[in-house]
């Protein structure tokens, strides 16, 4: 199994910035791509933005310009740099590894980090 634990949610105002983490752990794992996903109650999940093995990122237009994914793979860590933030970015974000752990390849997630924009 692949664990993924993400940090650094909470409460800020419109056109602040956060920063989430998300550290991977597990037994005899490999990591290809992760992102950020987020979604509110009542809503389907939306991508947010990806990054791959080699650092090719993809961003959702929404986040474009003010958003930015990252990743430390001697860490295990994927990171989403929040900047300018706006109350429609308010949501449970969730991070995303596609992962494989002691020869099973799969999707992982971690537990969601709440993200709230409000002033």
């Amino acid at each position: 199994q692949v664990q993924l634990v993400e940090s650094g949610g909470g409460l800020v105002q419109p056109g602040g910035s956060l920063r989430l983490s998300c550290a991977a752990s597990g037994n005899m794992f490999r990591i290809w791509a992760m992102g950020w996903y987020r979604r509110a109650p009542g809503k389907q999940r939306e991508l947010v933005a990806t990054i791959t093995s080699g650092g090719r990122t993809n961003h959702a237009d929404p986040v474009k310009g003010r958003f930015t994914i990252s990743r430390d793979n001697a860490k295990n860590t994927v990171y989403l740099q929040m900047n300018s933030l706006i109350p429609e970015d308010t949501d449970v974000y969730y991070c995303n590894a596609d992962a494989s752990s002691s020869g099973r390849r799969g999707d992982y997630w971690g537990q969601g980090t709440q993200v709230t924009v409000s002033s």
